[in-house]
């Protein structure tokens, strides 16, 4: 039997919807290993067939099956030789919209209805075989995110949910959440994604942090919608729209953690939630392995958010000790990614999209103020006074409180 190589999945997927496309999956039926090391093919991996082409670099997987063998997503064992059908490869996948698959005369196989699925704007599964693999829920709600406008259907609903009450979300490994949730957040509507994982009861089990926040109201002359989980899915969405990179989407999603752990008794107010969300936070952070880059900004931005918010109102001495707290004297660079972090927390509110945020407008400025001052010059005059060490330091900061203090003398 000669080899047959086909594109499949989401490269064929998005071809179809009139959406780029950035890197092609291959699929070769009636070829063996052997055959394919021979051509020049490189393997890569070690739990199924894959290889990269040996002039593109894209991979090419033997069609396979694959059968349960164990709990998670490691608990499969495969199956690929020459005689396995590019129907039974395509069987095994998670959803019909990519089990499609493009020959190289650009015929389309398409044996679980896709593209129908595609017309009607349907997340489906392709089997029930769907259940076996608890990153496929994942990546469902991660998809959702990314195509708003699909639907659920039911029976594929009621699959998602299975899979939460039999324990399957439960053995996800840490790497591949935060994998698909980083995804997801980088999406269109990132707010789809958690809508998903939370109607299915998975978000109760993997971000218990997150899901407890709907149901806890907030006080509405600052908050019209009231419900802190319909708050942070707005502020999440906001994000997208402006395109926020990673670490900022994450910092939106954890800023207001420490609400859910607010004692019914003081609701609406929630004194003392920002070093709360900040601990659960470094907490989510620990326990998904999340980056560097990520947590240390989602930290700053939970304990300091509200006094970003209020910043208007500092004088001089506040408005540095808050530079100092945000470590924006030391990394002026992280500084307008918290802005923008506190903005769509100002902007995620019914009815008060529009509102101007001020202090994006007023603070960069005022940082370059502080930031300006000569510190070798104020470092070698305090010098001169006999100052050492500490005092040297306070030095500078006085010459930099006098520097806001200016500023904002001649702004009024």
């Amino acid at each position: 039997m000669a080899a047959r190589f086909y594109v499949v999945g989401g490269a064929v997927r998005d071809t179809l919807l009139g959406q780029p496309s950035s890197d092609r999956d291959w699929v070769v039926v009636g070829a063996t290993a052997d055959e394919l090391r021979a051509a020049g093919y490189r393997p890569v991996g070690k739990d199924f067939p894959v290889f990269l082409h040996p002039e593109t670099n894209e991979e090419v997987a033997l069609a396979r099956t694959e059968r349960k063998s164990g709990r998670g997503y490691h608990g499969f064992v495969f199956h690929a030789d020459e005689h396995v059908t590019l129907e039974q490869d395509l069987g095994r996948r998670d959803l019909t919209i990519n089990a499609i698959a493009q020959g190289a005369d650009g015929e389309l196989i398409d044996p679980y209805g896709g593209r129908r699925d595609l017309a009607a704007r349907v997340l489906r599964h392709v089997s029930d075989a769907f259940v076996e693999d608890p990153v496929r829920l994942l990546r469902l709600a991660r998809l959702a995110a990314r195509f708003h406008d699909f639907s659920i259907a039911p029976e594929t609903q009621a699959l998602l949910q299975r899979m939460v009450v039999e324990g399957e979300v439960d053995a996800l490994v840490p790497e591949r959440v935060w994998q698909e949730l980083s995804r997801g957040l980088m999406q269109a509507r990132p707010s789809r994604m958690f809508q998903v994982l939370r109607d299915c009861g998975a978000l109760a089990r993997l971000l218990p942090e997150v899901d407890r926040l709907w149901g806890v109201p907030q006080p509405p002359a600052h908050h019209p919608e009231v419900d802190t989980g319909v708050h942070l899915m707005l502020v999440l969405d906001w994000a997208a729209r402006i395109d926020a990179p990673l670490p900022v989407r994450w910092a939106c999603l954890v800023h207001d953690l420490g609400k859910g752990s607010t004692p019914p008794a003081e609701w609406p107010r929630h004194h003392g939630h920002e070093q709360r969300s900040a601990t659960l936070a470094q907490a989510v952070a620990e326990r998904l392995r999340v980056p560097n880059d990520c947590r240390e900004l989602a930290d700053a931005v939970a304990r300091e958010h509200g006094n970003v918010h209020r910043s208007d109102s500092l004088g001089a001495v506040a408005l540095l000790r808050l530079f100092e707290r945000c470590d924006a004297i030391r990394r002026p660079d992280r500084f307008p990614l918290l802005l923008q972090a506190c903005e769509c927390d100002a902007r995620g509110r019914t009815g008060l999209e529009d509102r101007v945020y001020t202090p994006a407008l007023r603070l960069p400025g005022l940082l370059q103020t502080a930031l300006g001052i000569d510190t070798a010059t104020v470092a070698a005059a305090a010098a001169t006074r006999g100052l050492r060490g500490p005092a040297i330091g306070d030095a500078v900061r006085a010459a930099r409180v006098a520097a806001l203090h200016a500023a904002l003398g001649s702004a009024l």
